[in-house]
């Protein structure tokens, strides 16, 4: 049986998942890392620091909504939780799918 997987596109990911940011650091990283024979590894690295930068973000809006700063709205931090909880998420299926393989792997009989 020939079984040939296709690879996992983080940047097209996050681009459906409405964080155009988070997508063009990790084509950015991609773009890099093939110059460098990057892996796996390295991009799911990168795709992992972009969604702990946003969930920080979005940690540090929540507490300047808390004080009272004028100058961060209640929309643009409702909009940034939206967008850490989206990526978080993706990231979960990710790991999931990375597992759950894994597991496959394992258990086929040689």
């Amino acid at each position: 049986m020939d079984m040939k997987l296709k690879p996992f596109d983080f940047a097209q990911a996050a681009a459906r998942a409405g964080m155009p940011q988070v997508a063009e650091r990790v084509r950015q990283s991609t773009a890099a890392g093939a110059a460098e024979g990057a892996s796996f590894h390295t991009s799911f690295s990168q795709a992992l620091k972009s969604v702990s930068a946003a969930q920080l973000q979005t940690s540090q809006q929540q507490q300047q909504v808390q004080l009272g700063n004028p100058s961060v709205s209640l929309e643009e931090t409702m909009v940034s939780m939206q967008k850490a909880q989206i990526g978080f998420q993706a990231t979960l299926h990710v790991r999931n799918k990375l597992v759950q393989a894994y597991t496959d792997i394992m258990n086929m009989q040689v």
